[in-house]
Order: C-alpha cells, then sequence, then structure tokens
C-alpha cells in the first residue's frame, strides 16, 4: 500500500494533473486493523467522508477500491491506475 500511496500523490497530486485538483490525498498507511488505506477527500476538507477508498489487505496483495467515486469518470481512472500499480507498474497515464 506504500508503493501504492507513493504513485497516487506522485501521478494524480505532485505531477499537477488538473483531474485530481478537487482532490486532497489521506494516507492512512498505519493500521491496527491490518487495513492499511488512502483516502481521496475534498481539498481542505481532511476530515470529510471519503469519496473514495484504496484499502489493502496487510500480508496479501489485495486491494479493495471503492467509494462515491468510482461512480465518475475519475473515479474509473483512479480505480484503474491503482490496478496498473498493483499489478507491479509504476507509470503515470493520464
Amino acid at each position: 500500500m506504500e508503493r501504492l500511496t507513493l504513485n497516487a500523490d506522485r501521478c494524480w497530486f505532485k505531477s499537477g494533473d488538473p483531474a485530481f485538483d478537487s482532490y486532497s490525498l489521506a494516507p492512512e498507511l498505519s493500521s491496527f486493523s491490518g487495513k492499511p488505506r488512502f483516502l481521496l477527500v475534498p481539498t481542505g476538507q481532511p476530515e470529510a467522508r471519503p469519496l473514495l477508498v484504496a484499502e489493502g489487505t496487510a500480508g496479501t496483495g489485495n486491494v479493495s477500491v471503492y467509494g462515491p467515486l468510482l461512480s465518475e469518470e475519475i473515479g474509473q481512472r483512479a480505480e484503474s491506475d491503482i490496478a496498473r500499480w498493483q499489478s507491479g507498474s509504476d507509470d503515470c497515464v493520464s
């Protein structure tokens, strides 16, 4: 999950991708539940309800992606990016 989170930060936010201007990344990698994750939340609202969650299961390569953003084009792109990163690629595609 750390690599996926770093890729999301680099490809979506540090690159200045305008598709993600309205969102902020909220990593939650230290989890006692065994489910490290990162969230996309509205920019400037870190406590807001997450719009997208990418959640791993410790000790496995399984990653679940869910949230209301998936019903939008940007959510589908995010899901595709996460799947690509999960398969071993670190490429950014816009």
